[in-house]
């Protein structure tokens, strides 16, 4: 039986019912005009020429159908176009309905420009749209196109700026009084002209944006950020989900502390949104993140921001993964964000350091996060809870363990959340060149595919295809992560050659090797070029290394 205290707490339900009305061109303009009409910023900016507006006011013109603009019609306060060339738009009155543009944005705003007379500069060009002109020596029935951008010679035109703005008497003079009567039917037109249109009044804006989306299929659908940019923005308190993204990557004049400086700047928008909904509503479902009202979330931004640095600088200290081309997924960062919030952005304790170790492990060695990401990072906030507690989350057995088997078999993909997984074990060990003992600098744009400047395959390709052509070069086993410069140096040779060179510029050599998870020359087969061996027992290193890190002792 359910509860008069559950039902209360249940959504409202929403009777949604579009209604269709018609609206006449002086109606759209003054609605427009005085802030009724706005251009949420979700749409394209606008991008017709004034051709393409020409033959909008032909087709007007001689009759025909122009689609259905519709629109949002709701008291939610959305970011917004603020001015159209050289045309400012007004704000809506506070308190009263705005129509926000969900299909027809490139119509209404042709249809507004011209009737403005708006100027537009595009890529140093200015477009006047009063240049826009009815060919008076066609009649309306004619097949030929009655408006243009362009005037010929010889031929009678009247501006439809001017055929919508000026008295009628004036545009008898202009024109003569033998066009009087085509001037008066194209303004009877263009004026008692039908425009048909559906308004969805008070929709939840979840459910809007689900209408602009299936509206819009042959455009570049809505992403999740996209709708929250517009949900959140709040001028008065100067929030701009944009820019303050645009800053959290790359910081500001007021606040030099950036993911770029940390070098952890591909982290992507939806990563973001994420983590501020793990925060405040400990979810990170679409459907969610929609709910949070816009007072909520720019409440919970700043702590997010606090809590998502105090997450990149254990990663990269205490995880010792340097860079963000490396995660095995962008969204590790959320139940990360999550515990350093909930930890007030203090230091973990050596048990939690462990744990959340095992943690980063486990997620990228299994791919968990590869399908059904919502769902699991959702279930993940809870072990963050325990940790928190310094109780270890429950796991099942197999996902805690790693068998070298799996190492020497694991094609190089830097892609793949497994390799990738791999590959932080190896920049955690703080890597150094071979050549030199020299620190290997790793950046985020030499890592981006598994051809780039800072991944070696300690056997070369083309030495391996040669000695060894029934093995496979391209494994995680034979993989280091040195500089450009470094491998530029080894490029085919052999093991034992560039090695044996390495030693005479290199003193610590055996200590540069270590850093890579090799040992000995000899022990690993590398005097002997001995590939087989080297897989062997590398993929044994790197396998041990990782099951210490799954298995931490907690005592």
């Amino acid at each position: 039986m359910v509860d008069k205290e559950q039902v209360e707490k249940e959504d409202p339900v929403v009777l949604l019912r579009p209604e269709n009305n018609n609206k006449k061109y002086e109606a759209l303009f003054l609605e427009i005009d005085s802030g009724q009409i706005k251009l949420p910023m979700f749409q394209r900016e606008f991008v017709w020429e004034k051709e393409q507006s020409a033959r909008l006011i032909d087709s007007i013109l001689k009759g025909y159908p122009i689609g259905t603009f519709i629109f949002w019609k709701t008291k939610e306060v959305l970011r917004s176009v603020k001015e159209i060339g050289n045309h400012p738009l007004p704000e809506t009155p506070k308190g009263d309905y705005a129509q926000y543009i969900l299909d027809g944005q490139q119509r209404i705003t042709s249809l507004f420009a011209i009737r403005k007379g708006i100027r537009i500069t595009k890529e140093g060009k200015e477009i006047d749209y009063r240049d826009i002109y009815v060919n008076l020596d066609y009649e309306p029935s004619s097949d030929e196109q009655i408006v243009t951008s362009q005037k010929d010679e010889g031929k009678s035109y009247v501006s439809v700026h001017d055929l919508l703005t000026r008295k009628m008497s004036d545009l008898f003079k202009q024109a003569g009084p033998e066009k009087s009567d085509l001037i008066e039917e194209y303004k009877a037109k263009l004026t008692t002209y039908d425009f048909p249109t559906i308004t969805i009044k008070d929709y939840p804006i979840d459910v809007a944006c689900d209408v602009f989306s299936r509206i819009n299929t042959g455009g570049k659908p809505l992403t999740l950020f996209e709708i929250m940019v517009a949900m959140t923005y709040d001028e008065a308190k100067g929030f701009d989900l944009a820019l303050k993204y645009a800053e959290l990557l790359n910081g500001s004049d007021e606040n030099d502390d950036s993911l770029a400086k940390a070098k952890f700047d591909t982290i992507p928008e939806v990563t973001v949104l994420q983590a501020v909904a793990a925060i405040t509503v400990e979810s990170i479902r679409a459907k969610d993140i929609l709910k949070i009202r816009r007072e909520k979330f720019i409440a919970k931004w700043e702590p997010m921001v606090s809590a998502m640095f105090t997450a990149v600088n254990f990663i990269r200290t205490k995880i010792r993964v340097p860079v963000s081309q490396l995660l095995p997924y962008s969204s590790l960062l959320v139940p990360f964000t999550y515990f350093f919030h909930k930890n007030n952005n203090k230091r973990p304790t050596e048990i939690q350091a462990k744990l959340l170790a095992q943690f980063f492990y486990w997620v990228g060695l299994n791919n968990r996060y590869s399908s059904a990401t919502e769902t699991k990072i959702g279930e993940d906030l809870k072990k963050m809870n325990q940790i928190l507690k310094e109780k270890q989350p429950r796991y099942s057995s197999d996902e805690l363990s790693v068998e070298s088997s799996d190492i020497s078999d694991s094609w190089f993909s830097a892609g793949n959340s497994y390799i990738k997984s791999v590959l932080c074990l190896l920049a955690s060990h703080k890597p150094r060149n071979f050549d030199d003992d020299s620190d290997v600098v790793l950046d985020n744009s030499n890592l981006k595919i598994a051809s780039s400047r800072n991944y070696h395959h300690f056997f070369p390709k083309a030495f391996v295809e040669k000695k060894y052509p029934s093995l496979e070069p391209n494994v995680i086993a034979n993989i280091t992560l040195i500089d450009a410069a470094s491998n530029n140096k080894i490029r085919a040779k052999a093991p034992s050659s560039y090695i044996a060179e390495f030693k005479d510029t290199n003193s610590k050599l055996s200590g540069s090797l270590r850093s890579h998870l090799i040992g000995s020359p000899k022990e690993f087969g590398i005097l002997n070029d001995d590939y087989e061996l080297f897989l062997e027992k590398r993929s044994e290193a790197i396998a041990g290394a990782l099951n210490d890190i799954l298995n931490p002792e907690l005592q």
